[in-house]
């Protein structure tokens, strides 16, 4: 008997949650406009170009232990000849 309110409830919630989300954002309740960094197809383009051919850098590779959170530095074993 109760799993048909909970399972109302939260469809109920769930729409009215889409039902605020969509006045406020989709249809600009409170003012405002979508910036052009949005609605500019060309500057999507360009910001992938850039991102794809931007350096990749790192450091060497870490370990973290979750027991102290402290990073350390993997260092390759010296091969003993």
């Amino acid at each position: 008997m109760a799993t048909k309110y909970i399972i109302g409830s939260v469809v109920g919630a769930f729409a009215l949650a889409y039902a605020f989300d969509s006045a406020i954002s989709d249809r600009k309740l409170f003012g405002g406009s979508t910036p052009k960094t949005v609605k500019d197809e060309v500057w999507w383009e360009e910001t992938d170009k850039k991102a794809k051919v931007w350096p990749r850098t790192a450091g060497p590779p870490v370990a973290l232990n979750p027991i102290t959170r402290q990073n350390y530095t993997i260092l390759k074993a010296r091969s003993e000849a």
